[in-house]
């Protein structure tokens, strides 16, 4: 069967290096572990992966409600600890009481490190604090080059990874009835709108698939894409339950509240 057929040409690269992994840990049956992953990539791999094979895939974000995670392939028999994941915490410190900082500000200063988002984990913002996931082979690296985020001065510090914010973010997950899985049938459907106004937004270049910006209404959306609209939140098609009788796509949206 030729896997490249179930997703999109664009995420072929993603699927070879998802194939050379599975083929890493079979020939050689030690753990590969992956850089943060979407949770578009983690759907990917799951499916390269596959049920009926001599490897497995385990998760983890540092917490128990992480979007972005790292993955770890192992031998099918081998057991995987929270360690295993080399997964830290770091907390910034700031003047919360004269400045504040957004999940936005943290990520563009972060990547003007030059690091790739990869090393990076989910960005957990509170009140009057900020931190965020890091891969541990870059810590030392991050702590000693982030100095200031925005206009704020800033120091960093490693905390246990039981100390992470809570997401302040809640989400519901609706079951939705859709003529096709494209981006303007899936947005009017999760946002309740006509498909013109889902048209309407895209060509405004107000939505986003994953981070990148989509111009493209026709596109197909897929399980783990999370779509971002200016104004509207962020969703993310959960699952994809089958068709209807009528051949209408029976699907789950997770929609931020």
């Amino acid at each position: 069967m030729n896997i490249y057929q179930h997703f999109r040409p664009g995420e072929r690269e993603f699927i070879d290096q998802a194939l050379n992994w599975k083929n890493i840990v079979e020939s050689s049956y030690t753990a590969k572990l992956t850089d943060f992953l979407d949770p578009r990539e983690q759907h990917i791999l799951m499916a390269v992966i596959g049920e009926n094979s001599e490897v497995r895939v385990e998760f983890s974000g540092g917490h128990g409600f992480a979007e972005r995670r790292r993955a770890l392939v192992l031998p099918d028999y081998a057991a995987a600890e929270q360690e295993d994941f080399q997964i830290s915490l770091l907390d910034i410190r700031y003047p919360a009481k004269f400045v504040s900082i957004e999940h936005p500000q943290v990520l563009g200063s972060l990547m003007s490190l030059g690091l790739k988002r990869g090393k990076f984990g989910d960005i957990l913002i509170g009140e009057g604090k900020a931190q965020f996931l890091c891969a541990a082979e870059v810590v030392d690296f991050v702590k000693m080059q982030l100095e200031s985020i925005d206009r704020a001065s800033v120091s960093i510090a490693e905390l246990s990874l039981e100390e992470a914010l809570q997401p302040t973010e809640a989400w519901y997950e609706d079951s939705l009835t859709v003529s096709s899985l494209r981006l303007d049938t899936v947005l009017a459907a999760i946002h309740h709108l006509s498909r013109q106004k889902a048209q309407l937004l895209i060509q405004q270049g107000v939505v986003k698939v994953n981070w990148a910006e989509a111009a493209n209404p026709a596109f197909d959306i897929g399980v783990g894409d999370m779509i971002s609209v200016r104004g509207y939140g962020r969703s993310r098609l959960m699952a994809i339950d089958g068709k209807t009788k009528k051949e209408k796509w029976r699907i789950v949206a997770g929609k931020q509240k």
